[in-house]
């Protein structure tokens, strides 16, 4: 736990050399790297000398190598994870990624419940990780889909990569499971269908090239009176024979739309009432 007054004065030189700096960086969130060039000091001895800082409750270890500065102005605190979106994005260490699904879906003002998963999606496999009471949950994805992405600023200093609106909706077609369901998806498209460029849901939809989405995209565009006539073909031009379920998180019931090669497993009255609520 940190002592009762510990302030820059009280830190030492070099402590307080580290804390100044990373500040000045507007770098809250760092790594032991950070900390070895900041210092001059070898590896054992910088993890020796971090470690006192999470003793004294300055910082506060997210995971190896990954720590964050606690504001002083929080006393005795000694575990404080700053935003959990730049923890994120310094977990991914300069990887590419992006933050995705029901994070991005928050993050563009399409959910009206707090998310307490962090989605973040990146072509390489990792273990999900809990730290502090917040899970970072990863996706993986292939490298060429890595398109439809744009930059949010989380603080004043501070930016994380993310889908575009576009881009979040295609991902919660493929997978809703990590949006809460496909109902939740059609709200989210629903809440922001003003901000919504068809054309580019209709080019991302093809891009990705899962089936299930260009049907899900469609018959949703369709559902809600988003999409003319000229892009609703070209989704139906891109269809298969196959049939897929609405919402791949539901059982396989309910009748089957020959036009978008769908199983309704939500009932479209369920879809149609999102826009009256």
């Amino acid at each position: 736990m940190r002592k009762k007054g510990t302030s820059l004065k009280t830190l030492g030189p070099q402590a307080a050399k580290l804390v100044t700096t990373l500040h000045e960086r507007s770098r809250p969130v760092f790594h032991l790297e950070d900390v070895r060039e900041i210092t001059g000091l070898p590896e054992a001895s910088a993890r020796s000398f971090v470690r006192k800082l999470v003793d004294r409750g300055v910082a506060t270890r997210l995971k190896p190598g990954l720590y964050s500065l606690v504001p002083f102005e929080l006393g005795q605190e000694r575990q404080y994870l700053s935003s959990p979106l730049v923890v994120a994005r310094e977990i991914m260490n300069g990887e590419d990624y992006y933050l995705s699904h029901a994070t991005a879906m928050e993050l563009h003002g399409m959910l009206t419940q707090p998310q307490l998963v962090v989605r973040v999606s990146t072509p390489k496999p990792r273990r999900s990780l809990t730290t502090l009471g917040v899970q970072f949950r990863f996706i993986r994805c292939q490298r060429r889909h890595l398109f439809g992405l744009t930059e949010h600023w989380v603080t004043k200093q501070e930016k994380v990569r993310v889908s575009d609106l576009e881009r979040t909706i295609i991902d919660g077609l493929k997978q809703p499971e990590h949006c809460g369901g496909l109902t939740e998806v059609a709200k989210g498209l629903w809440i922001r269908r003003q901000d919504m460029h068809v054309d580019r849901l209709v080019q991302y939809a093809r891009r990705i090239g899962v089936g299930a989405v260009v049907r899900r995209l469609g018959f949703l565009l369709e559902t809600y009176e988003m999409a003319a006539a000229p892009d609703l073909e070209r989704l139906r031009n891109a269809l298969t024979a196959t049939y897929v379920r609405l919402d791949p998180v539901l059982p396989a019931e309910g009748k089957r739309l020959r036009r978008w090669r769908l199983q309704l497993n939500v009932e479209p009255e369920e879809l149609r009432a999102v826009v009256r609520t």
